[in-house]
């Protein structure tokens, strides 16, 4: 028998179309999916169907925001290399701890990632995963994933030239092992894990492998993740080494289109925003990484007035250090008024649409998540607004926005499956995990010969 869950009286923040919200309103889940959803109390024909009844007063119920981008295996990273700017911060902090990641450690530091995530308010994550240290590294990552009970895409990193060489790979191994990823765990989970090609970085990238990788995508029907125009430096990088700027590049290879995500997007030219408009592609937005590291702010309000998709992100908590989408949400408004000097540039409720519907489009399922309508999988989070920090509410969109983070999230379901309740996470004992956690990361600083 499906499991049915009334949630009601709270406001309940649709993110469709019409930008709906319902003050108060109800919202019913049957199995993994939304059943009805409304304005009021709900009818009491909804009511006798409900086997569990979720009291949201003074919550906001919203879709489960998609953290585009992120690197979990970062998690033991935090702090590590400070005010740093982003090459330097590779060599310094990134590199010499992930030459000795195992599996085990990548599964413990993405179990501890996607909880974070849980607590701060996503329900689909994209991990950008390019240590591949061990063969098993990414199927350690998706064990968590499959646990933990989230949505997931693992966007297998890879690099064939330029790059760290214990990072980098034969085109023949990258094909390879995400074949082997693929028949493994695309569609596992009752389609919660899925998986696609992540190439790492434009000067670490072939254009013969490029070509391979976004072909082989486009066959299984999967989309790509690329960094894009991070720095000004790697931009200048690619000039030097190509007479390209990094979406002229994609465009002229004929890897640019609406399945591409786009992370960072921070250097792009007029040029580049016109082949973004003509091409399509997702701008992933990391506005709190690209201030943390000090490469610049993307030029988003100009990009959603061009129709140009935005979606939103953490990055890594190696350079964020979090992994608050709530914060996420703030900084992306705060980031784009005070760049443009216009208190109007993005406004609550268009930066909460990039983090759901924009982020619906870069996990490659809008028609499944990112707003709450009948017949969309039940992924959702329930907010406490009765707090010092937001009460009293004038305007929920607002709220969410300004007023409160990740402390706040007090309920998450994915799936129809509750994951967190009353700010407890149901699907694994977290004392324990955190205590696992700093286990295993001192075990792997020890072997890289760092002091943890």
């Amino acid at each position: 028998m499906k499991e049915t869950i009334l949630i009601e009286n709270g406001a309940v923040l649709t993110v469709d179309d019409a930008g709906s919200v319902y003050e108060p309103g109800y919202l019913l889940v049957e199995g993994d999916r939304i059943a009805a959803v409304g304005a009021g109390a709900a009818p009491a024909t909804i009511r006798r169907a409900a086997r569990t009844t979720i009291d949201a007063t003074q919550m906001v119920v919203m879709p489960g925001m998609v953290n585009a981008h992120t690197h979990l295996f970062q998690t033991f990273l935090r702090g590590l290399a400070d005010d740093k700017p982003l090459l330097e911060w590779l060599a310094s902090a990134i590199w010499p701890v992930a030459q000795a990641l195992t599996e085990q450690e990548a599964y413990v530091a993405a179990k501890l990632g996607l909880v974070e995530n849980l607590r701060g308010g996503a329900t689909a994550v994209i991990d950008h995963q390019y240590i591949h240290t061990e063969p098993g590294n990414d199927d350690g990552v998706c064990r968590a994933a499959e646990e933990i009970g989230v949505r997931f895409l693992l966007a297998r990193g890879w690099t064939d030239m330029g790059y760290h060489p214990a990072f980098m790979e034969t085109p023949d191994q990258i094909l390879a092992e995400m074949g082997r990823l693929h028949r493994t765990w695309h569609g596992r989970a009752e389609g919660r894990i899925r998986v696609e090609f992540a190439p790492l970085i434009p000067w670490g990238c072939s254009d013969a492998t490029m070509q391979r990788t976004y072909a082989q995508g486009k066959a299984w029907g999967v989309g790509s993740m690329i960094h894009i125009a991070e720095t000004r430096k790697e931009v200048e990088m690619n000039l030097a080494l190509r007479g390209l700027r990094h979406v002229e590049w994609l465009a002229q290879l004929g890897t640019l289109g609406p399945d591409v995500q786009l992370v960072h997007s921070v250097w792009l030219d007029n040029h580049e925003l016109d082949l973004l408009v003509e091409h399509g592609g997702v701008v992933v937005h990391c506005p709190v990484a690209n201030m943390y590291l000090a490469s610049g702010m993307a030029r988003v309000p100009e990009m959603r007035r061009r129709g140009i998709v935005v979606a939103l992100a953490t990055d890594g908590p190696g350079s964020n250090n979090n992994q608050d989408m709530l914060e996420v949400l703030k900084i992306a408004a705060l980031s784009g008024k005070v760049s443009t000097l216009d208190a109007m540039a993005l406004l609550p409720e268009e930066v909460i649409w990039m983090a759901c519907r924009g982020g619906a489009l870069a996990f490659g399922q809008p028609g499944w998540i990112g707003s709450l309508e009948v017949g969309k999988k039940a992924d959702m989070v329930l907010v406490d607004l009765n707090s010092p920090f937001a009460a009293p509410v004038h305007r929920v969109p607002s709220a969410l926005v300004y007023s409160v983070n990740s402390g706040s999230v007090d309920t998450v379901l994915v799936d129809g499956q509750l994951l967190m309740r009353h700010k407890e996470i149901l699907v694994l004992d977290e004392k324990a995990l955190l205590a696992e956690a700093r286990g295993a990361c001192s075990q792997l600083f020890a072997r890289a010969g760092l002091v943890g």
